[in-house]
C-alpha cells in the first residue's frame, strides 16, 4: 500500500512539474497576454495565469487518476469548441515565434494565396482530427 502512495505522490508531482513548465512556456509565448489584450481585460492578468495554472493542474488530475465528469453530450461539445480555440491559438503563437509562414513563403517564392493555404491547413487538421476519433485510433 505505501509503494502505491509512493508511486501516486511521485506521478502526480511529476505531472506537476510538467503542466508548470507547459503553463510557464504558454505564458512566455504570449498567447495568455495577448488574449487579454484582444479582450481589453489586461488587469485580471494575474487571474488569468492562475486559471491556466490550476487547468493544467486539474488536467493532470483527471487523467492520473482517471476521473470523469457526467456531464453529457453538450459539455463535451463545448470542451472540445474551447480545447480547439486553445490548441490552434497555441499552434499559431508557435508558428508566429518561430516565422515559419513568412520563412517559408519567401524561400518557395510563394507570393499570393497564403490565406488559402492556411485555411487548408486548419481543413485538413480538422479532418485528421475527426477520422482520428471516429475510426477509435487513440
Amino acid at each position: 500500500m505505501w509503494q502505491q502512495i509512493f508511486l501516486a505522490f511521485i506521478g502526480l508531482s511529476a505531472g506537476t512539474i510538467i503542466a508548470g513548465g507547459v503553463v510557464g512556456l504558454l505564458i512566455g509565448l504570449s498567447i495568455t497576454p495577448r488574449y487579454a489584450g484582444i479582450t481589453h481585460t489586461s488587469d485580471k492578468m494575474l487571474l488569468y495565469e492562475d486559471a491556466t495554472f490550476l487547468g493544467a493542474v486539474l488536467g493532470n488530475v483527471f487523467y492520473v487518476y482517471k476521473l470523469s465528469l457526467p456531464l453529457g453530450i453538450p459539455f463535451l461539445a463545448i470542451l472540445g469548441l474551447f480545447s480547439g480555440i486553445f490548441l490552434g491559438g497555441w499552434i499559431l503563437a508557435l508558428a508566429e515565434m518561430a516565422d515559419v509562414f513568412p520563412i517559408f513563403s519567401r524561400r518557395i517564392r510563394f507570393t499570393e494565396g497564403l490565406p488559402k493555404v492556411i485555411i487548408c491547413v486548419a481543413i485538413g487538421k480538422l479532418a485528421g482530427s475527426l477520422l482520428f476519433f471516429w475510426k477509435g485510433w487513440y
